[in-house]
């Protein structure tokens, strides 16, 4: 896993798969989508990816900050917006 420098921690995913199963309220994921927003690579059962290691970059958390948000956010400000979206998921969800 990509993190910022060597002391930077890695993303506190807790692989809810939340993100997976709504992959068509964002732009840059929406071509995932297999039609009722779950990602065509989300495998329910295990709550998992079936391409984990060859996923697409967007689901890469840290390649996405070095690749689009480095210039605009330290990796903790970074971790605190992707843990706000995951919140937020979290929240609707119930």
């Amino acid at each position: 896993m990509m993190h910022c420098n060597k002391n930077d921690a890695p993303f506190p995913c807790t692989q809810c798969g939340l993100c997976c199963q709504r992959v068509n309220l964002a732009q840059e994921t929406r071509y995932l989508d297999r039609g009722d927003g779950l990602c065509r690579h989300y495998d329910a059962a295990s709550k998992g990816c079936l391409i984990y290691n060859e996923r697409p970059d967007i689901c890469r958390v840290d390649l996405q900050y070095h690749l689009n948000y480095a210039y605009l956010y330290s990796w903790e400000e970074f971790v605190a917006l992707n843990l706000a979206v995951c919140q937020q998921l979290t929240d609707e969800y119930r």
